[in-house]
């Protein structure tokens, strides 16, 4: 991974959360255009706004809220990161819903077959 222009302790925050999620640089499309808003001159001239797009999730981050280039590559995989985190903890609390109504589902039956079952004699011929 590359170094930004942050101090080390950041760099190597985001390198190890990156790798908790198993975020890899290969599966990243990087590109940079140029910004727009506030930065004057600077910005207009050069292409400091930075367009990632994670390629397995299809998650797109584009940055442009330094006028450095390298801190806003930083940034990007930062809210990258931050929205796949999201993504996956969306997954699994959505499993967990379905699997609490799937078992309540279950015991209703249940219960239900209970109730019928008790009044009914099972007649053998």
């Amino acid at each position: 991974m590359p170094s930004f222009a942050v101090n080390e302790e950041k760099n190597r925050r985001l390198l190890e959360k990156m790798e908790e999620l198993g975020i890899r640089e290969e599966d990243m499309e990087e590109r940079f255009v140029r910004s727009s808003g506030k930065g004057g001159q600077h910005v207009n001239k050069t292409s400091t706004c930075v367009y990632l797009k994670h390629l397995p999730t299809g998650i797109e981050v584009k940055c442009m809220r330094e006028r450095s280039q390298s801190i806003n590559r930083f940034l990007a995989r930062r809210e990258l990161a931050e929205r796949i985190e999201a993504l996956a903890g969306a997954t699994a609390s959505r499993d967990q819903k379905l699997d609490k109504l799937r078992r309540q589902k279950a015991r209703r039956k249940r219960k239900g077959r209970a109730k019928y079952d008790n009044g009914k004699v099972k007649s053998e011929e």
